[in-house]
C-alpha cells in the first residue's frame, strides 16, 4: 500500500485541542484585562488569531500587525505549555497511525498551525518517525478551504492527490481536501454529522472506526 497516503489535520484530529486552545486564549486575554468565557470562545474556534483578537479586543483596529503577531506568539506559547504538561491525543490516533504505517501507507500532517505546534504534537504522540512529511502554517500562503496545504503535503510525499486521503474535523478542511482531488474523511466533534456529511466521502465519530483496509478502499474507488 505504499502508493497510498493519509494526510491528517492536527487540531481536532490528532490532538484533542479545543480545551487547551480555550484556556490559552483565556489566559492571554486575562493578561490584557479581558474576560473570555467558553461560550464566547466557542463562537470563534477555528478562526484566525487576527479574527479572534478583532472580536474580543475593543482597540483591535488600532493594533499594529507586529503587536497582533506578538499576541499570537504569546497565545501559542501558552497553548504548547498546556499540551506538553498533559498531551491530549485524540482517541485512536496513535493506534490508527501505527496501523497505517505498518500497512505501508505514507503519512503526513497538513496543518495551518505554527511549526512549533506541529512538533509538539509529534512529540506528544511519540510517533514522529511514522510521518513522512509535515506542512505547517509557515509554508502556506492561503488557508483552508484553499487546497494548498494538502497539495504541498502530496508533493512532499511524492504521490498524486488522488492517491491521498485526508482526515479532517472542519468543513473548511474537508472542502480543501475535495478541492485538492483527495478523499475527504470527516471526524465529528468540532462539527456535527449533518454539517460534515455533504462534504465528505466518509464520516466517522471516532478514529477507531478507521483502519488501513477501509481507507485503501476509499482511495481505490477514486481510480
Amino acid at each position: 500500500m505504499n502508493d497510498r497516503a493519509v494526510i491528517f489535520d492536527m487540531d481536532g484530529v490528532l490532538v484533542d485541542s479545543y480545551q487547551p486552545h480555550f484556556l490559552s486564549w483565556r489566559q492571554m486575554a486575562a493578561e490584557h484585562g479581558i474576560d473570555m468565557t467558553e461560550r464566547e470562545f466557542a463562537t470563534t474556534f477555528g478562526r484566525t488569531s487576527r479574527d479572534i483578537i478583532s472580536h474580543f479586543w475593543a482597540d483591535a483596529a488600532r493594533l499594529s500587525d507586529e503587536r497582533i503577531a506578538a499576541m499570537d506568539r504569546r497565545k501559542e506559547y501558552l497553548y504548547r505549555q498546556a499540551i506538553r504538561a498533559n498531551f491530549p491525543a485524540m482517541g485512536g490516533a496513535r493506534e490508527l497511525t501505527a496501523a497505517l504505517r505498518e500497512a505501508g501507507f505514507r503519512l503526513a500532517i497538513g496543518s495551518s498551525g505554527p511549526p512549533e505546534n506541529v512538533q509538539v504534537a509529534l512529540d506528544g504522540l511519540g510517533q514522529a518517525a511514522l510521518f513522512d512529511a509535515t506542512v505547517n502554517g509557515m509554508e502556506v500562503s492561503r488557508g483552508k478551504p484553499d487546497p494548498q496545504v494538502f497539495l504541498i503535503a502530496a508533493k512532499k510525499l511524492g504521490l498524486q492527490p488522488r492517491r491521498c486521503a485526508v482526515v479532517e474535523d472542519a468543513p473548511a478542511g474537508l472542502k480543501a481536501a475535495r478541492a485538492a482531488g483527495m478523499i475527504a474523511i470527516a471526524l465529528t466533534g468540532t462539527a456535527d454529522r449533518a454539517t460534515l456529511t455533504p462534504l465528505a466521502n466518509r464520516v466517522v465519530d471516532s478514529l477507531r472506526e478507521l483502519n488501513p483496509t477501509v481507507i485503501a478502499e476509499l482511495i481505490d474507488e477514486k481510480k
